[in-house]
């Protein structure tokens, strides 16, 4: 397991516009690549030039693994659906592609530390919602991008 560091940090609200799509931890790499195709023909801009861009996961379900998905940036255009990002606490991962090109094992990774390694040990809660966030430091040499946890103080 890499070194994986989580820092908490408050976030200001933001608004987010895209496409939701419900998702499953067998189906989830095809939903994010179909999902990501779509809302890239809906704002008219080819995959990888949208930045900053949120791979968003919320409401996951432990029986079904079943969860919500949505896929989508900062660009406001007929159709997208509208997300706030309330301000808040986040946890923050950020992670780099294991062998330079496989980002969902480092993402998986991050996941998992967080859930079951960081937050047991600290005096949070995570709160069922969860996104990447890519943005230019996820492009060139040495690529990475924020995993970020929805979190509040445990009462």
């Amino acid at each position: 397991m890499a070194n994986l560091e989580v820092n908490v940090e408050y976030i200001e609200q933001q608004t987010i516009y895209g496409l939701w799509q419900k998702s499953n931890d067998k189906t989830i790499s095809k939903d994010i690549k179909s999902l990501s195709q779509k809302y890239h023909m809906a704002v008219s801009v080819p995959e990888g030039e949208v930045l900053p861009y949120f791979v968003l996961s919320r409401n996951y379900d432990e029986q079904s693994n079943n969860f919500e998905m949505f896929i989508g940036s900062t660009f406001d255009k007929d159709g997208l659906e509208t997300f706030i990002l309330p301000a808040s606490e986040y946890a923050k991962i950020t992670v780099k592609p294991k062998l330079g090109f496989l980002w969902g094992a480092s993402i998986g990774e991050a996941k998992r530390y967080f859930y079951t390694k960081w937050l047991p040990k600290n005096s949070y809660e995570a709160l069922n919602m969860e996104y990447e966030y890519h943005t230019e430091k996820s492009t060139g040499n040495q690529p990475t991008i924020d995993i970020i946890f929805a979190i509040q103080r445990k009462s």
